[in-house]
């Protein structure tokens, strides 16, 4: 082989060889260019915001694509925040137009069951003495009108009976004297009957022999609430015997907020369900409201009086009262889209596209899961529907400040 052959060869080798070499350089200055790190542009998870990067990639907790996001865009205006439409998309932001609407105002309350005070009655002892005997012996038994309710033993009735039979003793012995006895028998058998007995009683004592203990009579009926004597005790005149309730009506009491209270003033028709009774509904009224409100809770108690046809309501069953109050035609929203913090109420409109702002409202009633907005937005702005709370810790975690602790809150309520 000749040393010019050789020497073609390695000269085609070397042209070959710079070609690659040419071509190597092209594509990594290719690459740097496509590569090269935009300084207005970093790159989060709409998922999980707290990821930023500097370039693009997946998220290192979901793995899904990064999302790019524009500085400049952001520091526009300090008090807008600006999402991407992927962010949008999954974090199911959706914008409404506010427009009038009519809303049926009623609220639901939790309540219990009580008895109506108005129907108890405190059977009392008419002359003091020692309890014998108690034919009812425990709360809860059904004590009817004119039923044996104790046996007492008093001196001071022994001793009214004496008398009352000494009288009837001497006008049937002395006949018609100076003395008018039908006025002394007629005092003794009043004096007796004050005491408690019944005429009936009263008659039979010239009739039977006399006994030492003396049977008592109901005076009232319904079920025993409270007993508090036993056999063998002693009672001083006045004092209580047995307590008595009827329960054809009964009382539903609930509490209601302070901010409540104008609806409350307002109902026109107030229904009372029984969980424990499935399908039952009985219509109500409001029939007391404590004048004093509980300062440091805010609250106040309303009882609502309701029928018990064949006694089917117990004392103590839980319910739900639905308190209607009309309907008014004004600006509601979702619930979910009024963002609350005990003091204030903010909402987010949408100011361009993609980007949001949060003002501060006034709220009104609440009805199911509607809100009425009285002031702090209009008809045809477009406010944030879906997805308030997401966006709410999107500013937070960009600005690093809620938005709700730089407003001011003067004149605003909830």
């Amino acid at each position: 082989m000749s040393i010019s052959f050789i020497k073609k060869e390695w000269t085609i080798i070397y042209f070959f060889l710079a070609i690659v070499f040419l071509f190597g350089i092209v594509s990594c200055k290719s690459k740097t260019q496509t590569t090269a790190v935009d300084p207005d542009v970093y790159y989060t998870c709409s998922m999980d915001p707290q990821v930023v990067e500097s370039k693009p990639g997946k998220c290192p907790i979901c793995h899904m694509d990064l999302t790019p996001v524009k500085k400049s865009a952001q520091q526009e205006n300090n008090d807008e925040i600006a999402l991407s439409p992927e962010q949008m998309r999954l974090g199911n932001i959706q914008v409404d137009t506010m427009r009038n609407a009519f809303v049926g105002n009623q609220m639901i309350l939790t309540g219990t069951l009580n008895f109506d005070e108005t129907k108890i009655n405190d059977v009392s002892a008419r002359v003091s003495g020692r309890i014998e005997k108690l034919f009812f012996k425990k709360t809860g038994y059904y004590v009817a009108k004119g039923a044996p309710l104790y046996e007492i033993y008093s001196e001071e009735l022994n001793n009214a009976m004496q008398e009352y039979l000494l009288a009837l003793q001497k006008k049937q012995t002395l006949g018609n004297s100076i003395i008018d006895f039908d006025d002394v028998i007629a005092a003794a058998k009043n004096k007796l009957m004050l005491w408690g007995m019944s005429e009936q009683q009263v008659n039979n004592l010239n009739k039977t022999s006399l006994t030492t203990s003396t049977t008592f009579f109901s005076t009232a009926s319904g079920y025993i609430t409270q007993l508090d004597l036993q056999e063998g005790d002693y009672v001083s005149e006045g004092g209580s015997i047995v307590k008595l309730a009827g329960l054809s009506t009964l009382w539903v009491e609930a509490q209601v907020y302070a901010t409540q209270l104008s609806q409350i003033n307002n109902a026109k028709e107030v229904m009372v369900e029984i969980p424990d009774i499935p399908g039952m509904k009985i219509p109500g009224k409001i029939t007391f409201q404590n004048p004093e409100l509980n300062t440091a809770a805010r609250i106040n108690l309303i009882r609502i009086s309701i029928p018990n046809k064949d006694n089917q309501l117990k004392p103590g069953m839980s319910a739900y009262i639905t308190v209607k109050t009309g309907g008014s035609n004004a600006l509601f929203l979702p619930s979910d889209a009024v963002l609350r913090d005990g003091r204030m109420a903010m909402v987010w409109l949408q100011t361009a596209q993609n980007k949001f702002k949060s003002v501060m409202v006034e709220t009104g009633v609440e009805s199911g899961n509607m809100i009425e907005i009285k002031s702090g937005i209009h008809q045809n702005d477009e406010v944030v529907i879906s997805g308030a709370y997401l966006l709410q810790s999107e500013y937070i975690f960009r600005k690093g400040a809620n938005p709700m602790a730089g407003m001011d809150h003067g004149g605003m309520k909830m």
